[in-house]
């Protein structure tokens, strides 16, 4: 699992911490849920560390979310191209 960047995972822009305080969960809260410390979660919260696929999960179940939607980034550059049947160009 690749932590994402710094600049992005810090600040509002950091969806665990955005969801962490959504749902108004300290980090010691958190970190007590996920089975890890403290430390760990700001350090995921920043992208400083790439969490375990457990961990990640452990994490997404805290917080009542998904891997995805905590860890995967959206690429918004995705285009599906269609292409008609028979057609060539």
């Amino acid at each position: 699992m690749t932590p994402r960047q710094a600049t992005d995972a810090a600040g509002p822009r950091s969806p665990i911490r955005r969801r962490r305080r959504e749902r108004r969960i300290t980090q010691a809260e958190l970190a007590d849920a996920a089975g890890v410390s403290r430390q760990t979660i700001i350090a995921v919260e920043q992208g400083d560390y790439a969490p375990s696929v457990y961990l990640a999960l452990r994490i997404a179940r805290a917080l009542e979310a998904t891997v995805e939607e905590l860890f995967i980034e959206a690429d918004d550059d995705a285009t599906t191209e269609t292409t008609t049947e028979g057609a060539r160009p």
